[in-house]
């Protein structure tokens, strides 16, 4: 089980909130890492403190979409804090963008995003997509295959499918609930098993762990991995 990563989303502005989720979320049972997205990161102390954090694992979670040179020369600036072991991109930026982040991430593995976990088939249609939310995935899987990206971003669902397409790259998947949870802001959930069990190579698990207890929180996921 140690070989499960287990991404830990900081989700908090608050750098006491942070100190607690990292102080009660240490284990030798699970590879965790920490996952801070636009929340933190633009908070006034947030690039600070990461840049102050020794030996842990850290996920740039920042998502970036825009053109080649501006996508490129972000991650050029991130690169002075040397403990970023992951940042994301959409993939939806195309391939010029993703080959332009790609060239200058040296030792950050790129996570292509394909699409957000808190959308549906119908959110999509919206937005102005004429194809479900599985032709586009793997559409975007492949996508990131030729740009040679470390891994991509997918739900537990499509997870399923896109590790014929991405068989050796990351397979990372957001949300994750345990069970009894019902945080209605992501749509397509699943638990931690069932997500590991259809191809994920880690997970990204939040308010299941970081509300309320959460040592016991934590006990629990570990339980659950175990069963």
């Amino acid at each position: 089980m140690i070989n499960k990563k287990i991404f830990i989303a900081c989700d908090s502005n608050k750098i006491s909130k942070i100190n607690k989720i990292i102080s009660q979320t240490k284990t030798n049972k699970l590879k965790i890492f920490y996952k801070f997205g636009l929340e933190f990161w633009n908070s006034t102390k947030g690039r600070i403190y990461i840049s102050k954090l020794k030996n842990k694992n850290i996920f740039a979670d920042l998502k970036l979409l825009d053109i080649p040179n501006t996508c490129k020369a972000t991650v050029k600036s991130i690169k002075d804090l040397k403990n970023i072991n992951y940042l994301t991109v959409h993939i939806s930026g195309g391939l010029k963008m993703l080959k332009a982040v790609k060239s200058v991430s040296g030792k950050i593995k790129i996570l292509g995003v394909t699409t957000l976990t808190s959308l549906n088939n119908k959110d999509l249609k919206k937005i102005g997509y004429d194809k479900n939310i599985k032709k586009i995935s793997i559409k975007l899987a492949k996508l990131a295959r030729s740009a040679r990206l470390d891994g991509i971003i997918c739900s537990a669902h499509e997870a399923r499918y896109l590790k014929k397409i991405c068989k050796r790259m990351e397979i990372i998947t957001p949300g994750i609930r345990l069970g009894g949870d019902n945080f209605q802001d992501q749509k397509r959930v699943s638990t931690p098993k069932d997500a590991f069990n259809n191809g994920a190579t880690g997970i990204v698990i939040g308010r299941s762990i970081t509300k309320g207890n959460i040592k016991n929180n934590l006990n629990n996921l570990i339980d659950h991995l175990k069963k």
